[in-house]
């Protein structure tokens, strides 16, 4: 994979918004490497993507194995040069079916190890990820990072349920503004979005998943002197 075009990663890609933003991206002329932690799934996912004339590649990627994390960033600098757009997409929701608040699970009945879970998957994951591409990116003088987030994690409107999800969107925005504040004065771009409600797991959800991916794509393809280190929705920065 070494020609003139931009390069993008994007994790958690097999499926729903991840597959979109890959399509989205191939369809404006990027290298999309796509990755997933069931290498089957990521190779099926790819060549739907490929039969449509884009050119995605599938890569086996667990964000709760350091060891994957490592050799996607090896060969990212051995193989593929320069890394120009990071899309971190995937992430785990286990609190569903609850009672307590609404459907989410209660801070009072949340357990410890499904916490860490998600906080694995979701934030130190992909932090470790974004320690290996950006390092590329900042060498290179060129990136645009995306980290998927939620209204959930806002601190401005923080309420109960879900405590694991909403930790994690909290830790994302963090590690968003920490990048950022590392960045200042670089041609390498790190934001937050919020997707909004997505009909990917729920069909009562309002959005569609084309409509979920519309600020990912914007905010990926940012041009020199874009945004850095702030909170969108619908291309809107939204409070933390």
């Amino acid at each position: 994979m070494t020609d003139s075009r931009k390069l993008a990663v994007v994790t958690g890609a097999n499926r729903g918004m991840g597959f979109e933003t890959c399509r989205q991206l191939g369809r404006l002329g990027y290298r999309v490497v796509l990755t997933a932690r069931d290498f089957t799934a990521g190779k099926d996912a790819a060549n739907k993507l490929k039969s449509e004339g884009l050119e995605v590649e599938p890569f086996q990627l667990d964000l709760t194995r350091p060891e994957e994390i490592a050799r996607l960033v090896m060969i990212a600098r051995r193989d593929w040069g320069q890394v120009h757009t990071l899309v971190n997409n995937a992430g785990i929701y286990l609190e569903r079916n609850a009672t307590a608040i609404g459907k989410n699970i209660s801070v009072f009945d949340s357990r410890m190890e499904v916490i860490r879970a998600i906080l694995e998957t979701n934030a130190l994951g992909p932090l470790s990820l974004s320690q290996g591409i950006i390092s590329m990116m900042r060498e290179n003088n060129y990136g645009r990072v995306v980290n998927l987030a939620s209204g959930m994690g806002q601190l401005s409107e923080m309420y109960g349920g879900a405590p694991g999800f909403r930790l994690a969107c909290v830790c994302t925005n963090a590690i968003t503004r920490i990048f950022a504040h590392e960045l200042k004065g670089t041609n390498v771009l790190v934001n937050s979005v919020d997707p909004g409600w997505v009909r990917t797991h729920t069909k009562e959800a309002t959005r569609s998943i084309e409509e979920g991916v519309e600020t990912t794509i914007w905010l990926a393809t940012l041009p020199d002197g874009g945004p850095c280190g702030q909170f969108f929705r619908d291309k809107q920065p939204i409070a933390w």
